[in-house]
């Protein structure tokens, strides 16, 4: 059965009423006033104040900013998206750019209350630096018709463990960032340490967004900083079959790390 949920209702107006149609006066229709999003360390937030003038600035640089829904989960009281951001730069001499995106939402039964999210800003900025645009991943064929699917605890246990090996990269069936369409994706940090932000479940598929703090392997240049104690902050969806993640994709803030 296909989903008539609410939650996904009003996720399907967040992405075509007001992000993809570059309207910010849908926030107060969709959105409560206390609204915060998680991301990159920073909490942008409360709507009116800091969050709908910061979105309102990435479109003044991308007019035409278009989102593409890749993958949606949902159990009714959580959704996570994994979304493409894509369109043309204005400070860039309208080189484009289309990168990777997860978030995971609250929301409190009538609007989204906060959003731990993530962005591929360092794809995109390599992409408008070299004016050469990844490829556009193929989008869900029916993102608003999911099922609601109930919370697997099993299946969030066995994501735990595996977020907790420190050894995420390398998974057979898991991209990490833009892998996908042919480029270099390396581990970046030696993990020493790893805080889950936020985790659940819908069915076996499994969101996340945690924080790792290692030592610096290199991979996205400033290698003189080889060594250095650093955050790399991840989010992402898995599936999991047999007590173990099979697949997925994990956007990392590789942006934030080589700030």
């Amino acid at each position: 059965m296909t989903s008539s949920h609410p939650f996904v209702h009003l996720m399907r107006r967040y992405v075509l009423d007001y992000l993809a149609c570059g309207n910010t006066a849908v926030c107060p229709e969709i959105m409560e006033p206390d609204y915060l999003l998680y991301m990159g360390g920073h909490e942008l937030g409360p709507r009116d104040e800091v969050y709908v003038p910061a979105v309102a600035q990435q479109m003044v640089q991308f007019p035409g900013l278009c989102m593409t829904p890749n993958d949606l989960i949902c159990n009714g009281d959580r959704l996570a998206l994994r979304f493409t951001q894509h369109g043309a730069s204005t400070r860039h001499d309208g080189a484009t750019g289309a990168w990777a995106g997860v978030g995971l939402y609250h929301w409190n039964g009538n609007k989204l209350t906060s959003n731990w999210a993530l962005e591929d800003y360092y794809a995109r900025r390599r992409q408008l630096k070299e004016g050469r645009c990844n490829n556009l991943e193929a989008p869900h064929v029916a993102p608003w018709d999911i099922p609601i699917e109930t919370a697997d605890k099993d299946a969030e246990q066995a994501a735990l463990a595996w977020l907790n090996s420190g050894s995420m990269h390398g998974s057979a069936g898991v991209d990490f960032d833009d892998e996908w369409d042919g480029h270099a994706c390396g581990p970046l940090i030696e993990v020493g340490e790893t805080t889950v932000d936020d985790i659940f479940s819908a069915g076996n598929a499994v969101a996340f967004h945690v924080s790792q703090r290692g030592s610096y392997i290199g991979g996205i240049g400033k290698d003189e900083r080889q060594g250095d104690s650093v955050v790399l902050r991840s989010s992402g969806i898995v599936r999991v079959a047999a007590g173990m993640v099979v697949g997925g994709r994990v956007v990392r803030d590789r942006g934030g790390l080589l700030a």
